[in-house]
Parts: C-alpha cells; structure tokens; sequence
C-alpha cells in the first residue's frame, strides 16, 4: 500500500449496505452482457466467496481521495549546499491540474493505455475478458486489462502483486471511484501519481526531466514517446534506448490514428519530428541514510509529520560530508580491524559535533546501513561505563571545594542501599586499590572507587543538574553507582556534552538542521547558534586539563593520542556489553561507541582505551588533517568559584 497516503477504512454497516449498488455497479460497468456477467462469476470463483467479503470490510473509502494532495519533493542539503538527497526520493514530483496538461499528452495516454476511458464505469468488460483468457491459458495472472481507473488504484490502494484477489479488489474500487469522481478528476489524478521512470512522479516532472518543457507545452511528438513509456518506464526510456523509444511512439501514434483522433499526416509529422531530448533527473539514494533519518526525526519533532510528508521544503543541514564520508570510512575500516583483531562486536557508532557552534558535522548510525537501518548513534540509549565520570569531576570543581590535586582515598568502601550493600570495585577486582591519589590522577587511570566517594559527596542530584545543562535528557537516577555510567545514553548526547568542555563552557543547542525554508524560500526554521555558557570556565579548564592526561602514556586513552593537545575519556561497562571513547579537540569533539545490539559480551579484557580509541583516532586524524593547533585556555586565566 502506498505511504504517500493514509487510507481510512470503511466500516461494516456501509460496506454490507453498499453491496448490492456494487454489483449493479458492476454489471452496468461489464455492459449488461453475457461476457460481462460470466466475468463477475469468474472472479468470485477464482477470489472465493470469503475473500470477496473480506474485501467489502476491508478495503479503503476512495472518498479520502477527495483531500489528498500527493507529496512534493524536498531536499536536503550538507552545509556547504551540496545536495544529499530528497525526502521524498520514491515521488520526485510536481502537482499540476489538468488544465496545465497538454492535450497531445492526454489524447495520447487515453488512446493508448484505454481508448475506452470516457465510456466506461471503471471496468472494461472485453479488455478483462481478453487478459482472462489469457490468464486461464497460463495458469495465473499474466495480463492485466486494466482500465486508468484501475491503474490509479493500484498505484494508490493496493500492492503490484499479479493475484485475483488484488484483482478483484482492483475492479471494486474502481467502481467506486468512478461513483464518487468525474473522468477528468480520474485522469487528473493519474497523470499526477503514475511513474515515468527515472524517479519521475506525475507529468510535470516527467515532461521536465524528458524534454526540458513544462507539461503544458508538449508537441504531439512529445505526448506519445511520454504515453509511451507508461507500460514499461525504463524499457522505452530515451535515455537509455532510443531505438525502443522511436518504435513505441510509433505504436502509439498509430493508435490515435486507428481511433481517428489524428490525422495519417499528423501521424507522421509527429514520428519524424526531431526529439530534443533532456537530462534524466538523477535518482538520489541518500548519500547517507542515517542523516536523513536524523533530519526527518528531528523535522517531524518541530513540524509534525503531515508537514514534512507534504513537503516542498528546503532543508541545510549542519553535516559536512567530507567529514561524514571520512566518519562511514573510519567505522567501516576500524569493524574491520576489529574483528581481524577477534571483538565480538557486530556495530559501532560515531557522531562529530563542532564544539563552537554545536552543529552536527557527521553522524554514522552503524556498520551498514543496507543490513541495518536502526541509527544507534541517536535511537540506542547504552551504558557509558567510565566516560561519565568527567560529569561527577566537574561537578566536584564546579562546587568550589575541589582542585585537580585534591587527594582522594582509593581504598576499600561499602554503601547501605535499598535491598542490601553496594561494594564499589575498580576494573582489576576486589584486591585492586590505589590508595592516595590525586583527583586529576584518579581520572586519569579511572578509577571506580574513587568516582563513586566523589559523586557521594558532591550529591547525585547535582551531577544529574549537570547533565541536564549539557543536552543530556535521558532518564537517570541518582543511584550510587551513577557515576560509574550504569545509566543509558546515546553517542549524540554524549558528543554534544563533550562539545561543551571542549568550548570552556560554552553550548548551544546540539542539531543537525541549520535552516529550513519552503519552496519559496520563506524560512521556516533558523538554528543560528545562541551559545550560552552554561558551566564554570575555571572547572572546564581544569577538567579539560586532566582529561589530557587520559590520552597521554599512562592513561587509559592512550591509543587515541593524536599528536596535538587533546581530551578525552574511554568507557568499559560491566561483562565488556560496551565501550567508548569519546574524545575531543577546541573544533572538534567526536563520540565513539562499540559493542552488540543484543547486548552480548565482547569478551573478557575488552576495554574502551584498547577498541573504541584506535576508532577514534583513526576518524580524527583524517578530521584534522587540514586544521591548525589549538590549544585548550589553562585554568589559570580563570577565576577558582
């Protein structure tokens, strides 16, 4: 059934009441005659008894065509104005009403798709004896005998499947359409929803895309190689076979002169006539599906989805796909590595926010998108492990009470919780501990027990205000072991949070879209960034200083290291189920997460530093290659709160 339309259902009591008006319906539409009848007899026969009713109580009111207005192209844009795709790739169209429609295309098309239109009721009775025939000799559905009438409803209503109860279907609804709509209501709609290849949707783009000519300036020449190639699109394309394409106009310019609607000398006129053939619009497969799914999520949100169903609008977004073709390489190429490597991971996700304005610049939602269409980088809410420690620390020098070099006890605590004691444990098990060491230090190594004394004292709640200030909206719960990641968030949320160290503070809201306007140019949307700095310009520099330290040797980063000052921090979540790096420079930060959709270890040892970073690293030196150095500002050229 066609997504560019939603079909009510008619209820019970009026499909059982029209039943009867249907059948004389239908013999009036067969002729009154014996064949005709025969034919009824030979489609219940063939659908059964059963499957007609279910058709009555089932099938849509035609009546809902009375509103609907065919989807219009929309297009999307990377940020430098280089077209992705259109969101409505499958109906590359522009509505036009009949009026705006050559007469040479639609003499042309009636002739020779159903010379028989303005006559009958919506069935031809000796075209649908003619493909019974031919049917029986085959043994199923081989011919069609379709009237326009019928082609529209399959192309709005119902499957391609070549059955007889699609069939039978096919001729109930055509009926009713032909009792609700005028003939030129009927073509119009057909001419507007039928397919004439190269992802050309209704005449007007069609008429464009073939001729470089509005719909309403077709010559005869024209309208039949366009009528033409209504059977078979691709087949009779000029583009593609010319010899096809001469040798099917000629068919349909000898229909119209076998039905007397053109004279022999038009005739010929018209096959002799110079073609001037234009340019196949270029069928857009999205160059990256997963921003697409992104953009119309985030349309949807702000426009509702009717809005953006109905399009025409004009949408640039924030992704740079330079950056996006190097994000899918690095996925693609580090999966790769890993499973030479022997990680049992089956998906990875990446997502590159620019610090300084918060715009989206790539976004890689899986391994492959053919396989997979779920877009982990923004639908999968997984657990962070130790890369949600940064929060906790920040909270902490935000709070006044702390510094880099405050010490801290990493030893051996329990914690009374509902339901019994709470034991922290750092990576190495129940016998690893630390002893004194410095905050800066205990991030630097990860250390769980230490971050888990830390979130205690500043107060869960506030580490959760914290995050709620950074973009992060999933749900959380100031658990004690929040600190150690044991809460569910996605690739986005975490690169946008990152963003925001990366900028001292600074934040605006994370999007994907920069500007949407209509067909006219009218705007619609503008994410212009607003940045507000939201977090203590002392405690950023300071954290940003001591997450310098996670990519130095020594650090559980280390495999990230990129040659020029950096910052970032790996997580491990318990049974190795997920790890992560996520890392960032002053223009870039840049979320990384591996593991599987079903939740299955990786396998023992497998831990952030070691298989999320190498990702990491290999995406940020192709980011960087052409940036300049920069520096993170020190924390002394800021006031301590």
């Amino acid at each position: 059934m066609s997504s560019e339309i939603m079909l009510e259902k008619q209820d019970s009591k009026s499909n059982q009441a029209s039943a009867k008006s249907f059948f004389a319906g239908v013999v009036k539409a067969a002729g009154g005659t014996i064949l005709g009848i025969s034919m009824i007899t030979s489609a219940v026969a063939a659908g059964g008894l059963v499957g007609l009713a279910f058709s009555f109580r089932n099938l849509p009111d035609v009546r809902v065509l009375r509103n609907y207005v065919p989807s219009e192209t929309s297009y999307i844009y990377d940020i430098k104005g280089r077209l992705l795709t259109n969101l409505h790739g499958e109906a590359h169209r522009e509505v036009v009403s009949l009026d705006q429609i050559s007469p040479n295309l639609k003499l042309a098309v009636v002739a020779i798709e159903d010379s028989n239109f303005y006559r009958h009721n919506g069935l031809n009775p000796y075209s649908i004896g003619r493909a019974a025939l031919a049917n029986y000799k085959k043994g199923g559905v081989s011919e069609g005998g379709s009237t326009l009438t019928m082609q529209l409803i399959k192309n709005l209503f119902l499957t391609r499947e070549r059955t007889f109860s699609r069939k039978l279907a096919e001729a109930i609804l055509a009926i009713r359409v032909e009792q609700v709509f005028s003939k030129d209501q009927i073509l119009e709609m057909y001419l507007n929803n039928i397919y004439w290849g190269h992802n050309n949707y209704g005449i007007e783009t069609a008429s464009e895309s073939y001729f470089n000519k509005s719909a309403s300036k077709l010559n005869l020449s024209e309208a039949a190689v366009l009528a033409g190639l209504i059977q078979a699109p691709e087949q009779y394309s000029p583009f593609l076979n010319y010899a096809n394409t001469k040798e099917r106009q000629r068919e349909v310019l000898a229909r119209m002169r076998a039905l007397n609607w053109i004279t022999p000398e038009q005739e010929q006129a018209a096959f002799k006539a110079p073609l001037l053939i234009g340019r196949p619009t270029a069928w857009r497969k999205s160059k990256s599906p997963f921003i697409t799914e992104a953009v119309t999520k985030e349309l949807e949100e702000l426009f509702g989805k009717d809005k953006v169903l109905q399009g025409g609008i004009r949408v640039q977004t924030t992704i740079d796909m330079d950056f996006q073709k190097m994000a899918e390489e690095s996925i693609k190429e580090s999966h790769s590595m890993l499973e030479r490597w022997g990680l049992r991971a089956d998906q990875a996700a990446l997502v590159a926010v620019d610090p300084r304005t918060h715009f989206i610049k790539a976004l890689v939602g899986g391994v492959d998108y053919e396989s997979s269409q779920f877009n982990r980088a923004v639908q999968s809410r997984r657990q962070p492990g130790s890369s949600f420690k940064p929060f906790v620390y920040y909270t902490a020098l935000a709070s006044g009470k702390y510094t880099p070099q405050t010490i801290i006890d990493d030893a051996p605590i329990s914690y009374q919780i509902s339901g019994g004691i709470y034991t922290p444990q750092n990576y190495g098990g129940k016998t690893d501990f630390g002893g004194t060491m410095s905050l800066s230090k205990a991030l630097t190594q990860s250390r769980n027990i230490p971050a888990v004394k830390l979130g205690k004292a500043v107060g869960l709640e506030k580490v959760i205000e914290v995050c709620r200030q950074l973009g992060i909206e999933s749900p959380m719960q100031p658990v004690i072991s929040l600190p150690l990641g044991s809460i569910g968030v996605t690739p986005l949320e975490m690169a946008g949070a990152f963003a925001t160290f990366a900028n001292n503070g600074w934040s605006s809201k994370t999007t994907v879209i920069l500007q949407v306007t209509d067909s006219k140019g009218n705007i619609l949307l503008d994410n212009t960034p607003k940045p507000k700095q939201v977090l203590d310009p002392w405690a950023t520099a300071s954290l940003n200083s001591m997450m310098q330290g996670v990519l130095e040797p020594g650090g559980t980063g280390s495999k990230a290291n990129i040659g020029r000052p950096a910052a970032g921090k790996t997580g491990t979540t318990s049974s190795e189920r997920d790890v992560w790096f996520v890392g960032y420079v002053p223009q870039l930060a840049v979320a990384v997460w591996v593991g599987n959709d079903n939740y299955q270890s990786m396998g023992k040892g497998i831990t952030g530093g070691d298989y999320a970073a190498p990702v990491w690293r290999s995406f940020m030196l192709k980011a960087l290659k052409d940036e300049p150095v920069k520096y993170f500002p020190p924390a002394s050229e800021f006031d301590r709160p």
